[in-house]
């Protein structure tokens, strides 16, 4: 199976999901690290409809950027996110299965 995170190293949940990403046996991971290589706005949206969830959902509301963002519309969010990377919550992974958000890290099973 092949898997996709988007991680931050820097980031201990995003080490831990990778963690059980790298453990698990079968699974063909791809590291992207977003701040260095951040997605488009396209992606960002495919990605949270593939998980279920809103791009407000997806949001990193602790730093000080998102505090503008309290009462935006999911685009302008989206639109913040491509154009700030730190602003998206992590780590993200994608299988066939599906894509979750890794918070807590645990949540990267349901889509082995």
């Amino acid at each position: 199976m092949k898997a996709t995170i988007w991680h931050n190293p820097r980031c201990s949940k995003s080490r831990e999901a990778l963690a059980i990403l790298s453990d698990t046996p079968g699974v063909d991971v791809t590291v992207i690290e977003y701040l260095k290589h951040p997605p488009s706005r396209a992606t960002l949206a495919g990605l949270y409809a593939k998980a279920g969830i809103s791009p407000r959902d997806g949001l990193r509301r602790n730093e000080p950027e998102a505090k503008a963002l309290a009462g935006a519309s999911d685009a302008a969010i989206l639109d913040a996110m491509a154009e700030n990377p730190i602003l998206i919550e992590r780590p993200l992974v994608e299988t066939e299965k599906g894509v979750r958000l890794g918070r807590p890290p645990e949540r990267v099973r349901d889509v082995l």
